[in-house]
């Protein structure tokens, strides 16, 4: 199954930034949108703004640290459009500070999105996928998973260990599954607003509105990797600002 018209995508945090630049442009190509995140209302502007162009889609509030929340929106695919060719694990959290600052739980939550979320998505399509004999697992990782910088070195953790995992599934995968890993540079997203370090959150912020790309660009790239042939498989794309270093 080629292209993009007519396939089922499930995306997680798909209530703002790169998860909604994404849903919106794969619905505007013709593809069945099974959207989650842990925020319904920003879910159902998505929704709204897919209808009201003719596009279908359906929501579910997801937390992806949660596996049952994974699983049910696999299965919503299931009920409502027969089947998911798609899954875009998207959802992520950048709580970034020095170690020193020793904020465990932002560590804590961190690996439990970044990490779990990414394997709680895998648990949950892996064996639909299986019995269909076919399916695309897109993983957004960061360049924060090529290069460790100051105040970013769990973040960045959890994204290598995202590379990993992406990279073991797909030579697990065999001859009928597909595995893309995405990894944005510098979007236009509200990442900097989560980290509670305001020096930080200075730092991010600036170097965001004077380079950041938007979150358009990233969903054009996971375009790109859905609509090759089945026989073709694009494992990895980065994609930054020309002028990030």
């Amino acid at each position: 199954m080629a292209g993009i018209e007519g396939k089922v995508v499930a995306v997680t945090g798909a209530g703002s930034g790169i998860g909604a630049a994404t849903a919106l442009l794969l619905a505007e190509r013709g593809a069945r949108l099974v959207l989650g995140a842990r925020r319904s209302e920003r879910l159902a502007e998505v929704v709204e703004r897919i209808e009201r162009a003719g596009g279908a889609a359906v929501q579910l509030r997801t937390d992806v640290t949660r596996r049952e929340d994974l699983h049910a929106l696999v299965a919503l695919a299931g009920e409502r459009f027969g089947r998911l060719d798609v899954l875009v694990s998207n959802a992520g959290v950048g709580t970034i500070s020095p170690l020193d600052d020793l904020r465990v739980e932002e560590w804590d939550r961190m690996v439990d999105v970044n990490v779990k979320g990414v394997l709680h998505g895998i648990a949950a399509a892996l064996p639909v996928f299986r019995a269909q004999g076919s399916g695309h697992f897109v993983t957004i990782a960061s360049t924060a998973a090529f290069r460790v910088v100051p105040a970013m070195a769990v973040y960045a953790g959890t994204k290598f260990a995202v590379r990993a995992i992406c990279e073991g599934l797909r030579q697990e995968a065999g001859d009928a599954l597909r595995v893309t890993t995405v990894s944005p540079g510098v979007t236009a997203t509200d990442f900097a607003e989560a980290s509670s370090n305001g020096r930080v959150r200075a730092e991010i912020t600036k170097m965001r509105d004077d380079i950041a790309i938007p979150p358009d660009a990233i969903a054009r790239a996971i375009a790109f990797a859905i609509e090759q042939p089945a026989t073709v498989d694009v494992n990895e794309v980065v994609v930054r600002p020309v002028a990030q270093g």
